[in-house]
């Protein structure tokens, strides 16, 4: 009985003998979907080889989240036909999608917080056999046979809302597995996993290609597609505008085909902008706080100063206590030489530091409020006459601002909410900048932001350096502070181990530094 219950593909998927006349796993042809006029999908054609890793690229609003809600059955499309495994389908269901080999894990992971371990991996293969009452003898012999996949070691009863993401990323893969999956879409899998858990993924990825088993990877980060990609289809507009063998592909082509658009190479300023005569902007010495200990550093005016470290480093909660939202227990914050209190957000804007916090959707920004507003509301007792404001006030700053940091948009009066990933977060920066800083923090500046406006915001950074604003920026993305940063201070379990610049500001020596 028990041998019903195990899957047989664990190690050797048997449609690995079956059905290999094709090289394609997955073709899509002339996929065509409309939402109320609006063309989210034209025309698009997606061919997909056996046994590869193919990443499926585009910025925010360019249809991949439309395509592979119609691979998987979703999203039904208006028009062209999808082809997996050799069978051509023109209205997909999802039953049908999974049956064929489909599995999808989503950001969200579509895992239950609430159940344990053995419960979350035995759930799909319940909800298929449609079997209304399952023993936990047969759960447990369904969840081995899952974790036997990817040969993990879980302990079965604990529930999966005290894992960590990486692991939780991993218990959605194995279920996948064990539903006898040949095509396994990844949607940006790393968003919140650090370095050493992105390589453990990437491990894991190149063993199921090992074994024959297709993955869809769809990622917006520029060095993991390199780094785990066979193949690349990258889209725009709705559109597949170009698909290639990767080691065909240069980063400035990548950048063109995915947004249209031409970047001059992003350099660091040069040095000698910085004028090393001058009193440092911030000064920081023996700072302690809740997930930090003995932080010491200085930020001239016109540098950009990286503080990086992988999740739980205390970068994060360094950037908090610069702005007053967590308290320090200990240390001296400078301002221009001079010690200040920093006891509150008040406190921190009356002696000129802004910060851009990490989570723009809950903490930068309201949504549902317009564009104009969310700039404009932490300048009301400036923009203010008598205590009154008036709207042509708040209409001329924000379009200002609008303009200066070309967000696109054509009514600064709409929801903020309505805006591209990217563009939210520049009207974060200009509500920001519109105080006019001394010393501006960012934490995770480019976070869940496409390409092109990440060399936008970078642009911005630099301008601004050039203008003697002394910034500070907290990210995990080691390429992000190579290129951005003139220095950078490298924390591990909230405590610094090093602060590099020059040609020690290399890769190799911020991993070393941060793990």
């Amino acid at each position: 009985m028990q041998e019903n219950l195990v899957s047989k593909t664990a190690f050797k998927p048997l449609w690995l003998e079956e059905n290999m006349m094709s090289d394609n796993i997955l073709n899509c042809k002339g996929i065509c979907k409309s939402f109320g006029g609006v063309h989210a999908l034209q025309n698009v054609d997606l061919s997909v080889k056996r046994g590869e890793v193919h990443c499926l690229a585009g910025e925010n609003g360019s249809g991949k989240s439309t395509i592979i809600k119609a691979i998987s059955g979703f999203q039904r499309q208006d028009s062209g036909t999808i082809e997996i495994d050799g069978k051509i389908y023109k209205n997909l269901t999802p039953s049908a999608a999974i049956n064929a080999g489909v599995q999808v894990i989503y950001q969200d992971l579509s895992i239950f917080p609430n159940l344990t371990v053995q419960e979350n991996l035995a759930i799909n293969t319940v909800v298929a056999r449609r079997k209304k009452l399952y023993s936990r003898r047969e759960q447990k012999v369904i969840a081995e046979a899952a974790l036997k996949t990817l040969n993990l070691d879980l302990p079965l009863d604990v529930r999966v809302e005290k894992l960590p993401v990486a692991t939780k990323q991993l218990i959605a893969i194995a279920r996948a597995l064990n539903a006898e999956a040949k095509l396994l879409i990844l949607d940006e899998p790393t968003t919140a996993l650090t370095r050493k858990e992105v390589d453990r993924l990437f491990e894991i990825i190149f063993d199921l290609k090992k074994r024959g088993i297709t993955v869809l990877f769809v990622s917006h980060k520029l060095d993991e597609m390199f780094e785990i990609s066979d193949s690349i289809t990258i889209m725009r507009s709705g559109s597949n505008v170009h698909s290639c063998p990767m080691n065909e592909l240069t980063e400035k082509d990548f950048i063109h085909y995915m947004t249209g658009r031409d970047f001059e190479e992003v350099d660091k300023l040069d040095k000698k902008r910085i004028r090393t005569d001058q009193s440092p902007a911030l000064e920081v010495e023996s700072l302690c706080g809740p997930g930090f200990q003995d932080i010491t550093f200085s930020v001239l005016p016109g540098e950009i100063l990286g503080i990086t470290g992988q999740l739980g480093s205390g970068r994060s909660e360094l950037c908090d206590a610069l702005f007053g939202i967590n308290k320090t227990t200990g240390g001296v914050i400078k301002r221009d030489s001079s010690p200040v209190t920093v006891k509150s957000v008040q406190d921190a804007m009356k002696h000129g530091i802004a910060l851009v916090p990490e989570d723009r959707l809950s903490e930068g920004l309201f949504l549902p409020v317009s564009i104009m507003e969310n700039i404009t509301i932490v300048n009301y007792r400036k923009l203010s006459k008598y205590g009154y404001l008036k709207r042509e006030v708040l209409e001329r700053e924000s379009s200002k601002w609008v303009k200066d940091i070309h967000v696109a948009t054509s009514d600064h009066t709409l929801p903020v909410q309505t805006l591209s990933g990217g563009n939210q977060q520049k009207v974060g920066l200009a509500k920001w900048m519109s105080t006019l800083p001394k010393v501006l923090i960012l934490n995770g500046p480019t976070v869940g932001v496409d390409i092109g406006a990440k060399y936008d915001i970078y642009q911005l950074l630099r301008d601004l350096a050039s203008t003697g604003v002394a910034i500070v920026v907290a990210s995990d993305d080691i390429a992000e502070v190579i290129k951005l940063c003139d220095r950078a201070v490298v924390m591990r379990g909230g405590h610094m181990t090093g602060v590099l610049e020059g040609e020690e500001l290399n890769a190799e020596n911020l991993a070393r530094a941060a793990m």
